[in-house]
């Protein structure tokens, strides 16, 4: 891909001589290492706003559901339930 654009910023002296010597040992000069960090940036915030997407794309989906919806009090009288035969299965009931 042809480079058309230029990119100036600035930043602490100290940051840029790190950067420079990290980049100085792994032979690849800084301007490809921070191109690759721009792309992988730019993936992971379209993955999260795709990521976002579908899940409020699922939540709608839930929200729009015609079936009705078991009420919290059932909810936690079948779990307490459950939790009370596990217990007493496995002898560990209070009495």
């Amino acid at each position: 891909m042809p480079k058309e654009a230029v990119f100036t910023l600035k930043l602490e002296a100290d940051l840029r001589d790190a950067f420079m010597a990290e980049a100085e040992s792994t032979h690849r000069p800084a301007s490809q290492l921070v191109r690759e960090f721009m792309r992988e940036f730019v993936q992971r915030q379209r993955e999260a706003r795709d990521h976002d997407a579908w899940v409020r794309a699922k939540v709608q989906e839930s929200l729009d559901d015609p079936r009705p919806g078991i009420p919290h009090e059932r909810v936690m009288a079948d779990a307490r339930a459950l939790i009370d035969r596990i217990a007493q299965g496995s002898g560990m009931h209070e009495d």
